[in-house]
């Protein structure tokens, strides 16, 4: 039929692309579901790529400007894969006042990266949020998608030792798991 627009084909022939296919078609391909678009994406593939974006700027119509712009805006995307796990420090008001800075910077100098980065290993990536919406509980953190309250550095040191089931100093090392 004259006027109507193609479907753009998935960026590659990986079956995941049907979750993030289900959660366009659920939302009529509208322009709207531009954020959960990104979710779906993010949930099913760890992160989101140049591919995936103009993927979803073509099926959703929209510019590729304003897919990049709402990924780099949102902390919660990624552009690059993450580590096995996840740290976030929060770096708003309360957590800030109350030693965030600290606590990243212990876990930089403990883990040798930088917010933004994953350990060599790919065990821990290491990322900052302008705000996380629980100053109640500042300074926090969210470990892996839950939020640890009132963390202490030494404490938040022995979270991700335990996440990751080996000493925070041997991952300085880069040594692999036992």
């Amino acid at each position: 039929m004259p006027g109507l627009l193609s479907k753009p084909a998935p960026p590659s022939e990986d079956k995941r692309w049907r979750i993030v296919e289900a959660t366009m078609r659920r939302n009529g391909y509208a322009p709207h579901a531009l954020i959960e678009t990104l979710h779906s994406i993010q949930e099913t593939f760890g992160y989101l790529d140049e591919a995936s974006m103009r993927y979803t700027a073509a099926s959703l119509r929209v510019p590729l400007s304003k897919v990049y712009g709402v990924a780099t805006f949102y902390h919660f995307f990624a552009l690059k894969p993450q580590g096995k796990h996840v740290c976030v420090v929060c770096m708003g008001t309360s957590c800030y006042i109350k030693g965030a800075g600290t606590l990243l910077e212990t876990v930089e100098k403990e883990y040798g990266i930088r917010a933004g980065e994953t350990t060599p290993d790919g065990e821990i990536s290491l990322l900052k949020a302008r705000c996380i919406g629980s100053c109640g509980l500042a300074p926090a953190c969210v470990l892996d998608g839950v939020v640890a309250p009132k963390v202490t550095p030494e404490n938040l040191l022995e979270r991700l030792k335990e996440l990751t089931g080996q000493p925070a100093a041997a991952q300085k090392n880069g040594a692999s798991k036992p």
